[in-house]
């Protein structure tokens, strides 16, 4: 039994990096899961169960077949490539997304690495090559470091005010996005080079320099966060009073509409009168139907207020397109039934189909003698889904509802006939959304669907 645990020891304590390999196996699945629930923390992501599982399985196999099979430093690249697309693919982010959730994790762990590796060397006064070759130096030490990201996560669950909403990123501008691509990408070769000096000259480098290192990507880190709350307020901001000048146009008509009845009232009401004296039903019905209509432009008009479509996107697209259309003399009629912040849909694509279903609708109905669109939202609590209705009158009643959706088809003069196209292709690869397409003697429809939950594809 001695010579069992001396034979163990001699393993553990001399230069063998296969073992050394070989023992860290079991290691990489703990890594990963610890750098992903870092990311999930902080930017607050909701992930399933089975979303973890496959993110740590397919990660960790990639891991490991990348370390044993390719070369150093390139199997490196290989891991943060295929890390950056499983996020991606896995967690259903986009690109950004997944860049700040990869970067920031990656960038923390190097943080913890840079710290405590070179004080680590130096008390125990080994070099780089023993400490990773030797199983006795190399397992502790990850350990250790394992141990520090799992009280860091513990320390940032409770911290819930740190959190970054995700969803402010979908409502930005795309000179914003570009500042924060070119942000990234400097930290993540930042990152790149910091972890080359670790790697390979972290033995030589003296403590007091490890330790300028760490301070210097600390500020770094800091100052990027900084910058990033600070670039995404501005631009927020920005659009927020983008949102209220278009809110004051619809304040300065629905102010002009509500003056004219105060100036008119009087006579809407004497004419009122004259028709119920000589009893003309007919001629009251007539007038009366008349003033429900300017009646009904004033409710549309209050209904464009930022309070009650609390999107500041689709608030300003549907202020666009409102005012669009009454250019045109088209009647326009809103009904607005939901909270957009419970739609379970990408706020970038829902504007572009709501965008591009508007459009439609705004040029069919305009070479009508009847102009008129409506446009619905509502929830349906039985169905657990919201539902868009977007109805015009139209002029083709031959239009083929199936031929509009192929690509290069329009009914326009001089257009691609991509819309429609690009919509449906969105619709196919989602999960939770629909779109039917009807008609009938007066009404050409869109009703699209937006499911709270995804459904499972047979």
């Amino acid at each position: 039994m001695t010579q069992f645990l001396n034979n163990i020891w001699v393993a553990l304590s001399t230069n063998n990096l296969s073992l050394v390999n070989i023992l860290t196996i079991p290691l990489y699945p703990v890594e990963i899961f610890l750098l992903m629930d870092l990311f999930l923390i902080v930017l607050n992501v909701s992930a399933s169960i089975k979303q973890k599982i496959t993110y740590i399985t397919i990660v960790t196999t990639i891991s490991i077949l990348s370390l044993n099979f390719i070369p150093e430093p390139f199997y490196i690249i290989i891991n943060y490539v295929s890390v950056l697309v499983c996020i991606k693919l896995i967690f259903k982010l986009n690109i950004l997304k997944s860049f700040i959730a990869f970067v920031l994790s990656t960038f923390i762990f190097a943080l913890l690495n840079v710290l405590f590796q070179n004080p680590y060397l130096t008390i125990l006064n080994i070099t780089l090559d023993t400490f990773m070759n030797v199983a006795i130096y190399r397992i502790p030490y990850l350990l250790f470091l394992y141990f520090i990201l799992f009280i860091f996560c513990t320390i940032l669950k409770k911290a819930k005010n740190i959190k970054i909403t995700l969803d402010l990123l979908d409502n930005l501008d795309k000179k914003t996005l570009v500042i924060l691509y070119i942000n990234l990408i400097v930290g993540f070769i930042t990152l790149c080079i910091q972890l080359i000096i670790t790697t390979f000259y972290i033995d030589i480098v003296p403590l007091i320099i490890t330790l300028l290192s760490f301070l210097l990507l600390i500020s770094f880190l800091l100052l990027s966060i900084y910058s990033f709350t600070r670039i995404v307020k501005l631009s927020l901001t920005t659009k927020n009073l983008e949102n209220a000048e278009e809110y004051n146009k619809s304040l300065e008509i629905l102010y002009d509409q509500v003056k004219g009845f105060k100036h008119d009232f009087n006579n809407i009401m004497s004419t009122l009168g004259g028709y119920i004296d000589n009893n003309d039903m007919d001629g009251l019905k007539t007038y009366f139907s008349e003033v429900k209509k300017d009646c009904k432009i004033t409710n549309d008009v209050a209904l464009l207020n930022p309070r009650i479509i609390n999107n500041p996107g689709i608030y300003s697209l549907l202020n666009n397109k409102y005012f669009k259309a009454t250019k045109l003399g088209i009647t326009m009629n809103i009904e607005y039934f939901l909270d957009l912040n419970d739609l379970n849909v990408n706020v970038y694509k829902f504007s572009r189909i709501l965008g591009i279903l508007l459009d439609n609708a705004i040029e069919a109905a305009s070479l009508c003698d009847e102009k008129i669109i409506r446009v619905i939202f509502r929830r349906e609590n039985n169905n657990r889904r919201n539902v868009i209705i977007v109805k015009n009158t139209y002029s083709n009643k031959d239009v083929d509802t199936d031929e509009i959706f192929k690509k290069g088809v329009s009914g326009k003069e001089n257009h691609s006939g991509i819309g429609l196209w690009e919509v449906r292709n969105y619709i196919k690869k989602s999960r939770n959304l629909n779109l039917f397409t009807s008609k009938n003697s007066k009404y050409f429809s869109q009703q699209l669907e937006i499911y709270d939950e995804l459904r499972s594809v047979i």
